[in-house]
């Protein structure tokens, strides 16, 4: 459930009292950007553009099996998000390694597409999140802030074309979901995940542990 908050006494006892009892909302956070879509609209009209942008996020079937989690877009970059109470209870995605096999399986068919001019190429950061609250400050919005929201978009920095960035925090969760899976059934893409890397991000006090996968 959102939280609206909207006080117009900038020290409202009220709302200080009701932040102060907001409940965390832990649950995978991911942020996908279309690359090249700034330049594509320069060199191209709406005609082109907007057929690649339509076919790109039609492509994306997460956006179909999750409506009710895309929570914003900026741009041509989306964010979902999905609190873990939700996630148990759908049909096809029912754990994390299950998203991050959804997610290589849209990237690489994207890439592999017979012809070069139906879609545009995608780029992908996710982050397993626990400081975060669903809460919004627009009537009737639906959204999530915290300090966790800000480091899947700080992870952003470092994708690129056919890549999916992770944290370390949404690999250990994947890592465990693997083992429940049959030896079969998409361990490859699991296989393929980096070692981890470590970064400083600007405004995270602590150094970000991170791994990727080149689709």
């Amino acid at each position: 459930m959102t939280h609206y908050l909207h006080y117009k006494d900038p020290n409202s006892p009220e709302m200080i009292g009701r932040l102060k009892e907001l409940p965390k909302c832990p649950g995978v956070c991911f942020f996908i950007d279309l690359i090249n879509s700034t330049n594509i609209k320069y060199k191209t009209e709406v005609v082109d553009w907007g057929r690649k942008l339509n076919n790109t996020f039609n492509f994306i079937s997460f956006l179909n099996d999750f409506p009710d989690n895309v929570v914003k877009g900026i741009g041509d970059e989306i964010m979902l998000y999905i609190p873990d109470e939700e996630l148990g209870k759908k049909s096809v995605y029912k754990d994390y390694f299950s998203i991050l096999l959804e997610l290589y399986a849209t990237l690489d068919n994207i890439k592999n597409f017979p012809g070069d001019d139906d879609f545009l190429k995608c780029k992908v950061g996710i982050h397993y999140c626990t400081d975060v609250y669903n809460i919004s400050f627009f009537q009737d919005a639906h959204d999530y802030y915290g300090r966790d929201i800000d480091l899947t978009a700080r992870l952003m920095s470092k994708t690129v074309e056919n890549r999916i960035v992770m944290s370390e925090k949404f690999y250990q969760k994947v890592k465990h979901d693997v083992s429940q899976y049959p030896d079969d059934q998409g361990k490859h893409v699991f296989e393929m995940i980096s070692e981890k890397y470590i970064e400083d991000f600007k405004g995270v006090p602590k150094s970000t542990e991170f791994r990727v996968i080149n689709v």
